[in-house]
Order: structure tokens, then sequence, then C-alpha cells
């Protein structure tokens, strides 16, 4: 068994990408096969061969994002960014710095930006003793991942929303958990992803949480974004992991949680790899 999961996580090539810069820092990654489109804005891009900048004259939040609007709906327009959501989402490094820019959610792809996300491994004590997971399905309509199981709970975080209260959200509106049993969810660790995607870029924080549910508790979406729960045991939810069922994000917080509670053994040769995704990944020397 391998669980392909983990070299998912950090399927990355620099060499392929432009750093996406505000400033001297780089907030993004574009693919420089795309990097050639944005000279349609000099007014917003500085473009060389070695970089995309944003324009020094759009110097506050307010500049960035509206000069960063219409250049997304132009891009959405051609093809360049696909599965718009018209959500914000925020240019920042880190959780807790103050964002540059505001833009759609879909877009962060495009750019490669930072994105942040929320989620929980449902846990449930059966009746043998044994523990069982609650995990989704996704609906064949989402844009990403259709049909595929994802953890109970996941989404990502957009602007103006804590941790805890978009787990809170998202408990209700994928399971129907209601706010006083999310409140019962534990923080695990932080996976922190750097992959090429279709889409472009994804570099997300995943903030890893348990959350036990009782046994009689049955999960129902609210949402329309899923389209089945299904109640597994730890070998179950192994092999679709292995199988490639299970969505990336959702198979790696499977896993921590099973690394952490002594399900599965740390040395196991499978899991070569899967520390270095607890830790923001290091790519200033390449």
């Amino acid at each position: 068994m391998r669980f392909p999961c983990i070299e998912a996580g950090r399927n990355f090539r620099p060499d392929r990408h432009l750093p996406f810069l505000v400033g001297a820092e780089r907030y993004g990654w574009i693919r420089a096969e795309d990097a050639g489109v944005l000279a349609r804005w000099p007014e917003v891009f500085e473009l060389s061969g070695a970089a995309v900048k944003l324009a020094p004259a759009l110097d506050s939040l307010e500049r960035r994002t509206a000069a960063l609007d219409p250049v997304c709906k132009a891009l959405a327009e051609s093809g360049h960014i696909r599965g718009w959501r018209d959500e914000r989402y925020t240019i920042r490094n880190s959780f807790d710095e103050q964002p540059l820019a505001l833009i759609e959610r879909a877009a962060a792809r495009f750019f490669g930006t930072l994105t942040f996300g929320v989620h929980a491994n449902g846990i449930v004590d059966d009746e043998d003793g044994a523990p069982r997971l609650w995990i989704a399905r996704r609906s064949l309509s989402k844009f990403i991942d259709p049909g595929r199981f994802d953890n109970v709970v996941g989404g990502g975080i957009g602007w103006g929303y804590g941790i805890r209260e978009t787990l809170v959200k998202e408990c209700w509106e994928e399971s129907g958990i209601a706010a006083a049993l999310a409140e019962r969810a534990t923080p695990g660790r932080t996976i922190h992803l750097l992959a090429e995607i279709p889409e472009g870029v994804q570099r997300e924080q995943i903030f890893v949480h348990d959350l036990p549910l009782p046994a009689g508790f049955r999960p129902s979406g609210q949402d329309g974004e899923v389209s089945e729960h299904r109640r597994v045991a730890i070998a179950e939810a192994l092999a679709l992991i292995a199988e490639g069922e299970m969505t990336i994000d959702a198979s790696l917080v499977t896993l921590d949680w099973l690394l952490r509670s002594g399900h599965i053994d740390p040395a196991a040769p499978e899991l070569a790899g899967i520390e270095a995704l607890f830790n923001a990944p290091d790519v200033s020397a390449r």
C-alpha cells in the first residue's frame, strides 16, 4: 500500500513558475506559461523573465484590490481562471498578517497565493470500541474533485472569518453539526501544501481538527455540496486514501489523525515524506 497524496502535497517545481512579487517579497507563484497574458495590464504588473511584480503605484489594499478585480474577471472570461466562486480571499503570507489585497477565491490558484482551510476528522467510538470515521462524498457538481471522498468537514477560510468561526460554519453547512457539538473539536497539526494543479498552484495551509461525534449521530448536508456521508473503519479509510478515492487534502488530514492517535506506524515506508508536510516549504534555495 502506498499513499500518493504525500508526494502530491509537494509536487512543485519552482523552475516552471515565476515568483509573484509585491515590493521585494514573494506572495505567490505563476506558471511561466501563463505569465505572458498579464502583459495586457502594464499599469498593474511589471513583467520580466525572472518575476511578475505588482506595480509599485498600487500602494494600498484598496488600490491593489481595485486593480486586480477587472484582471481576475477578464482572466475568467478567457478561461485562465475557472470555477468562479464570488468569494473573497486574501493576498498575505501568514494567517495573522494584514492582507495586501483581496481577490476572487478562484484566482488564488492562478496567482499561487497562500490560502487557508479548516478540516475536521469526524471520529466515532463504535460499539466494539474501535474508532470509525465519518467521511463525505463531494457532490458531482463541485468544480474541484467532484465525487471524491472528503473529511466530514472541510472548507476554505474566506476574508473576515476566523479559524473556529469557519469550522463551526462548515460543520453545519456540510454535515448538519450544530455549533455546540462543533465546539468540541480540538486542533491537530497544520498541513502545508505546495503543489502544481490544473488551476495553477495550490499553496495552502490546512488547520486540522479532530471532532468526536456521538455514536448515534448521523451527518446531513445542508448546502448541497455533499452527496452522501459514510462511516468507515480505519482499514477502509486507508484503502480509499491509497486508491486515490479521497481528496489529497482529506487524505493528509486523515493520516495526520491516524499518526497522532497511534493507529499507524510513523516509521512505515509508505509514510516517507509526510512529516515535511507539517512544515512550511522552503523554496528559497531553488
